[in-house]
């Protein structure tokens, strides 16, 4: 029988074999990479907002902690914007005619709340309770990084499953003490051994029911 296909063929065709595998797991690669890149997760990107608000000012520089504009922090899913009026409690007093100012006079006056351009937003799909996390010991620090060093806010972590997941699945390198949530400036010293206390103290359930899906997604 004749042969239809030069010898060399075997070669080319075991090359472009592997060089679609290649090619494939060349592709996997750079999706996933992209998917985490800051285009995709917006870490490290501020956002323009209706007032350029610098948390550096107030909270490394005036000393206002987290709960005194986040009021429903440590009790409720969500960590509420403050309104107007918690603004205006300072700056009917002090900045009261700074031009920089003048939406929130505006808003004040109207009544209408300011657009905010969320920094930190979950999918419609996700169920994240702010107050379970607060109350279980996780500090600011470890979602949204140093807001105290922040002139405009950012996202400082790209809250996706894959890294909701690692904080789960090894809860204590994140606990600490519940009187040092809002301290920026907290370190531990030994972050293994206290961990490991808090996690028993906080009655924190085990790895395999913070990684089970109905946790996050009801």
């Amino acid at each position: 029988m004749p042969q239809h296909f030069h010898r060399s063929m075997n070669t080319i065709s075991k090359m472009m074999i592997f060089g679609g595998v290649f090619i494939i797991g060349f592709g996997a690669w750079l999706a996933l990479e992209i998917n985490r890149s800051p285009n995709v997760t917006d870490v490290a990107i501020a956002k323009a907002q209706p007032v350029q608000f610098s948390h550096q000012h107030h909270v490394a520089g005036l000393g206002i902690e987290c709960r005194y504009c986040h009021t429903s922090v440590e009790n409720s899913h969500f960590a509420n914007v403050p309104p107007i009026s918690t603004c205006m409690n300072c700056h009917q007093q002090i900045w009261f005619g700074a031009q920089m100012l003048e939406p929130v006079r505006t808003a004040w006056k109207s009544g209408k709340a300011l657009e905010w351009q969320r920094v930190h937003n979950l999918g419609d799909y996700v169920y994240f309770n702010h107050g379970v996390h607060v109350q279980k010991g996780v500090g600011c620090v470890s979602c949204h990084g140093r807001v105290d060093k922040m002139q405009l806010v950012y996202k400082a972590e790209p809250l996706t499953m894959e890294w909701c997941l690692n904080c789960h699945r090894n809860p204590e390198q994140f606990l600490r003490p519940k009187d040092q949530v809002f301290n920026m400036d907290w370190k531990p010293e030994n972050q293994e051994e206290l961990g490991k206390k808090l996690k028993a103290e906080y009655k924190i359930e085990s790895a395999r029911n913070l990684t089970s899906c109905s946790t996050c997604h009801h």
